[in-house]
């Protein structure tokens, strides 16, 4: 118990990890030779600042995205994408994930001549090798950027909804939610809805929680992308209670951009404790250097979270995932075993 092996052989899925956000040194050093295009070192150890953010160096969310630039330039081909995608699947293959949600702005990766139609399909061309050679179910969610016009959003909508079903299960809405509020996003995701596709918007990271509320009654949103921020408005809370409206937490990212102060005022216990559907994710595992088992052995040693209630937070995962009803109940009950024999031998040699 006390060196927390348990965590490794846990079950567990992602729910919120940016396609963008996931590479890692050695990933991007393949793409870039593999291109042709230059980096300031091909050393994985020297290229990480790069890419990678530490605790305290980062002011704010937007400070945060500016690792994202980075990388850009070498996500413009349908192959890279694929690539990059594929390793994703990888990383989290590692870790015991079972199934995970990627989420990429198709608009983002159309620099060399790519359509959003070709950037969604090569994204799920490159998740559903990674699902076939690594065993982790894998979907995409195409993402609408803050900064984006309308008409640029609103064909993400529509290419999105032609992959529904075909590896893509949902739509997102993120960027610097400080200088772009969600109420401004009405119509693109009135589009949305009038579909039927499934929605998730990033919303309680970088500003209140109006943008959270505005997210759940007028855009739509069936989860919220952190959602950190909910505790500031009582009314907001327990909207997001009442309904359970999931929450896409990712404490290491929250942490280092500043949605919160510190550990010490990382609200997931509280959150936990009054009744919030809670889910653990990882956001950005390149640019926070982290995965999914390090989340969790942060809420074991900073919070107390016991391997039940750490179960359970897996389980929200499972029943707020966006999966095609069918694999979601086979992947429902296939979680639920495992967790529950670890469990059980867990707490056998506690009391053994």
């Amino acid at each position: 118990m006390k060196e927390l092996h348990w965590l490794s052989e846990m079950p567990k899925v992602d729910l919120h990890v940016h396609l963008d956000g996931s590479i890692v040194p050695e990933t991007l050093i393949a793409l870039a030779r593999f291109q042709g295009m230059p980096l300031p070192t091909f050393d994985p150890v020297s290229l990480l600042p790069y890419m990678q953010v530490g605790e305290n160096c980062c002011e704010n969310l937007a400070d945060y995205l500016t690792k994202f630039d980075f990388v850009l330039p070498f996500l413009q081909t349908g192959d890279a994408l694929a690539y990059v995608a594929t390793e994703s699947v990888r990383q989290a293959a590692e870790c015991g994930t079972k199934y995970i949600e990627i989420r990429f702005a198709p608009q983002l990766h159309r620099h060399k001549g790519l359509s959003v139609e070709d950037a969604i399909r090569h994204v799920v061309r490159g998740l559903k090798f990674g699902e076939h050679q690594y065993g982790v179910k894998a979907r995409a969610i195409a993402i609408c950027m803050r900064h984006h016009g309308a008409e640029a959003n609103l064909e993400v909508i529509d290419v999105a909804a032609r992959y529904w079903g075909h590896g893509l299960v949902a739509v997102d809405l993120a960027g610097n939610e400080a200088a772009y509020p969600a109420a401004l996003f009405r119509d693109v995701f009135a589009k949305a809805r009038e579909i039927g596709i499934p929605i998730t918007i990033h919303a309680g990271e970088a500003a209140g929680p109006d943008n959270i509320e505005e997210a759940v009654l007028q855009l739509g949103a069936r989860r919220i992308g952190h959602g950190v921020r909910v505790r500031e408005d009582d009314r907001v809370f327990e909207l997001v209670r009442d309904r359970r409206i999931p929450l896409e937490l990712c404490p290491t990212s929250n942490i280092q951009t500043r949605a919160v102060s510190g550990w010490d005022d990382y609200p997931i216990r509280d959150y936990y404790d009054r009744g919030l559907l809670l889910t653990v994710n990882t956001d950005n595992p390149g640019v926070s250097g982290t995965n999914i088992t390090q989340e969790y052995r942060a809420l074991v040693e900073r919070f107390g979270f016991t391997p039940r209630e750490i179960a359970g937070l897996i389980m929200n995962g499972v029943e707020a995932s966006f999966l095609e009803p069918d694999l979601k109940d086979a992947l429902r009950r296939e979680m639920r075993g495992s967790l529950d024999r670890l469990l059980s031998v867990l707490e056998e040699s506690r009391t053994g």
